[in-house]
């Protein structure tokens, strides 16, 4: 099955634990700054932002400096990528904070061999130095965090940053032409989860039962451990997290990993694997009947042992749990396989 997540965190997000899922998530996605500053911020998480279902907390931008304020700690650059204009926050290396100009060091070494090592670090450092000093009308390329700032503008803090040199315009042409690809072919696609959310619930309700040796429960035991994948707030969270419990309730019934021995209002379900009275009772059948001459050489047929526990034990034990009892047993070493679906005791 594959779950559509449409629309962002005003509608209903994603469940924080499914983000990781989403590979824009671990990317830094080049948005259009309009866009940057548009994203509704995460109602779970602070600091996440969502552009339709996908989960964003940092960018790449590409933009002409339009202003630019120098503190001591850091340049504020006002880009624009001629949607909008955002404020990156990009702070100076020790190079930068100390103020010395490369261009005004002098060094006197002597060559090795045609090679002077302090002059070439030298180079680097210039290098270094050109392109994290930017002017009014420089081309800047930056990659950062998403932070709202204290009058509620949107801004990035930046990881890295540098100054594109891009006389004629190719840089910038490629971004131009790669961008819109990637909205058509990722971003204004809503995500798809090829699992959906059902076998994630299976499975924190398995590794529940394991990590405390549950032998039974009733829905509204598992209701605390769900909580992460309610997806927001509001008057039909509730009903979609019990929607999403009896689906998850009721794959797991089918392939045998629970199931309910008497079935009431009361809604136990047992754990297969687990159930100890149902443990001793198949034991019990297969060792008796194993000694029946009818059973002594091919041992007995699942059907068999299928009838006989719906008979001593529960009615409503499946075929499917039975099945996963025997292999568990089988493991075990409490019985062995003696053929297609016949078992039978040491």
């Amino acid at each position: 099955s594959i779950i559509i997540c449409e629309g962002g965190a005003e509608d209903e997000e994603l469940p924080s634990v499914l983000w990781g899922l989403d590979p824009v998530f671990s990317a830094f996605p080049r948005l259009y700054v309009r866009d940057i500053q548009d994203m509704p911020e995460s109602i779970q998480v602070p600091g996440i932002y969502f552009y339709n279902s996908h989960p964003v907390y940092r960018v790449d931008v590409l933009g002409k400096v339009v202003y630019k304020r120098e503190r001591e700690d850091f340049f504020c650059y006002g880009v624009d990528d001629g949607t909008g204009v955002i404020n990156c926050l990009c702070w100076k290396n020790e190079l930068l904070k100390g103020g010395e100009d490369p261009h005004t060091r002098k060094h006197h070494v002597a060559d090795y061999g045609g090679f002077n090592p302090v002059s070439e670090m030298e180079k680097l450092r210039r290098a270094q130095h050109n392109r994290c000093r930017l002017e009014i009308g420089e081309l800047l390329r930056v990659r950062g965090l998403v932070k709202t700032s204290r009058d509620k503008q949107r801004e990035i803090l930046a990881s890295s940053y540098y100054k594109v040199n891009d006389p004629v315009m190719s840089v910038q042409i490629a971004w131009m032409m790669e961008v819109p690809e990637l909205y058509r072919q990722c971003y204004d696609k809503p995500l798809q989860l090829p699992q959906g959310l059902v076998p994630t619930t299976k499975g924190i309700i398995l590794d529940f039962c394991e990590e405390k040796s549950v032998n039974r429960f009733r829905p509204y035991d598992l209701q605390n451990i769900l909580q992460p994948l309610q997806p927001v707030a509001g008057p039909s969270a509730c009903q979609q997290l019990c929607q999403l419990l009896k689906e998850a309730l009721d794959t797991l019934e089918k392939e045998g990993f629970i199931y309910r021995k008497v079935k009431s209002q009361d809604q136990v379900y047992n754990v297969t694997t687990q159930d100890k009275d149902l443990l001793i009772a198949v034991k019990c059948i297969i060792r008796e009947d194993s000694a029946k001459d009818k059973y002594a050489v091919k041992g007995c047929h699942i059907l068999h042992i299928l009838s006989a526990v719906r008979q001593r034990y529960s009615l409503n034990v499946s075929r499917a749990a039975l099945e996963r009892l025997l292999s568990f047993l089988e493991c075990s070493s409490d019985i062995i396989s003696t053929g297609e679906n016949r078992y039978t005791v040491f």
